[in-house]
């Protein structure tokens, strides 16, 4: 009888047509949670104008989701280890395409925020999950760079709510761009289809049949046997407590630093992703400008991503945050001084590589971090602790946009998040992380013979990976 450890095959696998299929489907989901995130940010001077609502009431209206999304990274992440992966992310993508299609139709603050509270529960549950999935499922040599680029689709959804609306808001009116959310739904049925399951909980619920088949798509070299059965490494073995499991294994403290990190660069980006427009709109640019600078914030975040994961899989991955953050910190700060628009550009690209692109790789190293069992609680936590401060964000820039402060305090207060996330991350203990216990490089087999042991050697070699 074989007995086959899946976290070691998933980290040997080499990238095929499967893995290209699951990053394709975890970066379309991310794409429309990404548009649906960003869509408040660029219509919000349309919706203060209609509504006829200040700064700081706009502040409370934006957080109405990032409160959801609060509860539905909590909530969605911690689930899905429990009903599947791929059910609770469809059951997100429902949620959010339904209710910021909803938010359209309002016509006062309090039906927009508590329809924006309802899609946010989507739209945070979904983020843990398909970072969770990806990580599962990615090699790992390349995991940082598809996780990233992944998580990158989330520029995307941040650029293709700016282009759109610069069209879209001034010929139909700021409802549009809400409306047009609603058309992700359909793909529910597809997701369903041919996204795959977590591995752990097709062998928790005894659905090894779909597992052998999963499997043998990730890694052609493995041919299904009746007698063969499936195994995980003792620490990614789902216990009944996994939120107690965050805190096993010496991984206490870095956990709360991981939140600490979270909600500080949380905070940088929804700050920004809310505020951004409105403030470049105060300091004398036109809306169609003023969306441009948004365009570029989400460029400059998918490079960011992008470049962060390539560095991530060579280097040191809590080094590599370190500098990100940094560069965070230097970049917000001098947005509020006077310079060339060009070098604006420049600034504000920057600007997004070092908050959305560091937050990704934020999620990247979360998923790293924790064992397979627990990653979507690991990360839903972290993700879901952090969005308190991507609520306060919205509410706080808010307040002091409307006590019309000179813009270069502004931005400060945005940056200054970005120095106490960098000492968490320089806190975390990287050698209690799930990746550094199962360091890449100690096994290189492929074929079938990587696959099988005799009972006793694959209890060896699943203690000693």
């Amino acid at each position: 009888m074989r007995q086959i450890d899946v976290h070691k095959l998933a980290d040997e696998a080499r990238f095929n047509r499967f893995h290209g299929l699951v990053l394709f489907w975890c970066a379309l989901i991310i794409i429309f949670d990404g548009y649906d995130l960003a869509v408040v940010g660029i219509a919000l001077p349309s919706i203060m104008k209609s509504m006829g609502v200040d700064a700081t009431s706009a502040g409370f209206m934006v957080s109405s989701a990032l409160f959801g999304m609060m509860f539905g990274a909590i909530f969605m992440g911690t689930v899905a280890d429990r009903i599947g992966r791929r059910r609770a992310i469809a059951i997100c993508i429902l949620l959010f395409s339904a209710f910021t299609a909803a938010a359209g139709f309002t016509s006062d603050p309090i039906a927009f925020s508590v329809t924006r509270f309802l899609a946010g529960l989507g739209i945070g549950g979904v983020m843990p999950n398909v970072v969770a999935q990806m990580t599962e499922y990615s090699p790992r040599r390349i995991r940082g760079t598809m996780v990233t680029l992944m998580f990158s689709g989330y520029s995307v959804g941040g650029m293709l709510a700016a282009l759109l609306g610069k069209g879209l808001i001034e010929s139909y009116g700021w409802q549009s761009v809400f409306i047009a959310a609603g058309l992700p739904a359909l793909l529910i049925p597809a997701v369903l289809k041919w996204l795959p399951e977590s591995m752990p909980f097709l062998i928790k619920s005894g659905r090894i049949d779909t597992l052998k088949g999963v499997v043998s798509r990730m890694e052609p070299g493995y041919r299904p046997q009746p007698g063969d059965s499936f195994a995980l490494p003792a620490e990614d073995k789902a216990a009944d407590a996994p939120i107690g499991k965050l805190f096993q294994d010496g991984r206490g403290f870095s956990t709360v630093m991981f939140w600490v990190a979270f909600f500080m660069c949380l905070f940088m980006v929804y700050a920004l992703s809310s505020w951004l427009a409105k403030m470049m709109a105060g300091a004398g640019y036109s809306l169609g400008s003023a969306l441009t600078f948004v365009l570029v914030l989400n460029f400059g975040a998918m490079i960011g991503a992008i470049g962060g994961g390539w560095l991530a899989d060579r280097f040191n991955i809590k080094h590599v945050l370190v500098g990100m953050y940094g560069l965070a910190a230097v970049s917000i700060t001098l947005l509020g001084y006077q310079v060339p628009t060009g070098v604006l550009f420049v600034l504000v690209a920057l600007a997004g590589a070092s908050t959305i692109g560091t937050q990704i790789v934020t999620y990247a190293y979360a998923g790293q971090f924790y064992p397979m069992a627990v990653r979507g609680t690991g990360i839903g936590w972290a993700s879901g602790v952090g969005r308190s401060g991507a609520i306060l964000a919205p509410i706080v820039i808010g307040a002091l946009v409307g006590m019309a402060l000179p813009l270069q305090q502004n931005f400060i207060a945005i940056a200054v998040p970005a120095v106490i996330a960098m000492v968490a991350v320089l806190l975390i203990d990287h050698g209690r992380s799930a990746s550094a216990q199962h360091p890449a490089g100690k096994t290189r087999h492929h074929g079938p013979a990587a696959l099988s042991a005799a009972p006793h050697g694959a209890s060896e070699a699943r203690r000693s990976a």
